[in-house]
């Protein structure tokens, strides 16, 4: 986010080495407060239940158990990701059943028509969040006890499980190309913060696994030390070393401009990871919002924009997709209406970055099947 690289750009300038571990939680950004949102206030719910911006509208692109370009759309959708696909894109998206799971994925043309729907994982456990590599791959997580990663084919090659990744609770996952890491989350009250490191860039069958190891302060500098036994057996991953930090429910996740950004749905705080420097802090926490009531509540799946607004969706809360700005500003940018027994889930952007997709995980119903995927389309800040 623009103002913290910049705080930690100035800080770094007057004499702490980059790489040092030296900045002190003092120099860090004070979490996101409530502000007017930069798209205005929330409208009057449309005719799909969904309150937005003035300038923005919504559509339903497919609904678990339905037909959608001859293909049943799987339930419980959950995670998911968008990839350019010559002048059209591939939405994919997880399916959160056990068993079953897996994921499917849904192509439109450059006029935002769906021209093809298929599967694109099967047979598997749980399929929550995961990430878009930059070698056109989705990861696909398992959400399991000793769950796996599998790399998918969005266009529905072949699927290829990768072990080497780590066998626990697995989240989100989101590639670094600087550091060359795959960053991880896990989704248990004592979980940990994971990087992948490849042997070979692009290939994820071999390679180190290390978690984050920092403090019990909420701000401060880390390392990563590496895990010994990656299977996490008859150790659970996130037991086998000494000083590894504890986050509390990990769950979405999104990499840019050397920092990751993560979310832990049990204290419902947004952690900011600055990579360059070796250092965290809290980029949103509800509890310290100190000028209103805090709007968003539930955190789970982020994504962000180009411009360095990031897009956090609820599991629960009042059913938004909240914005914070670089600015530190935290508002609402959607709601969902008449679905409180569901979650926000996969919120991904176009390359274009003019449409949003993501889902409501058990719609109306609040049962698995009747998860609805739509597609929100406006002036976005690109």
């Amino acid at each position: 986010m623009k103002r913290r690289n910049f705080l930690r750009a100035a800080v770094i300038g007057a004499g702490v080495t980059t790489f040092g571990n030296t900045l002190t939680p003092g120099a860090m950004a004070a979490p996101a407060q409530v502000g007017p949102s930069p798209y205005g206030p929330l409208q009057a719910a449309d005719a799909n239940g969904i309150q937005l911006p003035a300038g923005f509208t919504s559509r339903v692109v497919a609904r678990s158990g339905q037909q959608v370009a001859g293909y049943t759309w799987h339930s419980a959708p959950d995670g998911g990701a968008v990839f350019a696909d010559g002048s059209g894109w591939i939405y994919v998206s997880n399916s959160e059943i056990n068993p079953g799971g897996g994921a499917s994925a849904l192509r439109f043309d450059g006029n935002a028509n769906v021209t093809d729907a298929y599967r694109i994982l099967s047979n598997t456990r749980t399929n929550c969040a995961g990430g878009a590599m930059p070698w056109n791959k989705w990861l696909s997580c398992e959400e399991v006890d000793r769950g796996f990663v599998y790399e998918t084919d969005p266009w529905g090659g072949a699927s290829t499980q990768r072990p080497a990744m780590g066998r626990f609770t697995h989240e989100a996952a989101a590639a670094d190309p600087v550091r060359r890491a795959i960053y991880m989350t896990e989704d248990v009250s004592n979980g940990c913060f994971y990087r992948f490191v490849p042997t070979t860039w692009g290939d994820l069958s071999a390679g180190t696994l290390q978690v984050l190891v920092a403090g019990s302060a909420t701000s401060g500098s880390f390392t990563w030390a590496t895990v010994p036994d990656p299977d996490g057996s008859p150790t659970a991953t996130r037991n086998q070393v000494s000083g590894a930090k504890r986050f509390n429910g990990g769950e979405g996740l999104h990499y840019a401009n050397d920092t990751a950004w993560f979310t832990t749905k049990g204290d419902n705080r947004l952690w900011q990871v600055n990579l360059a420097s070796s250092t965290y802090e809290l980029a949103y926490d509800d509890s310290l919002v100190t000028n209103g009531t805090a709007p968003l509540t539930g955190v789970d799946n982020v994504t962000g924009t180009a411009s360095g607004d990031l897009f956090v969706a609820e599991d629960g809360g009042n059913m938004e997709i909240c914005i914070i700005t670089p600015d530190d500003i935290v508002a609402p940018f959607l709601r969902i209406s008449g679905q409180g027994s569901s979650e926000i889930t996969g919120p991904a952007f176009t390359p274009a970055g003019n449409r949003l997709y993501f889902s409501s995980q058990r719609g109306t119903s609040g049962l698995s099947s009747g998860g609805i995927t739509y597609e929100v389309t406006g002036p976005f800040r690109r």
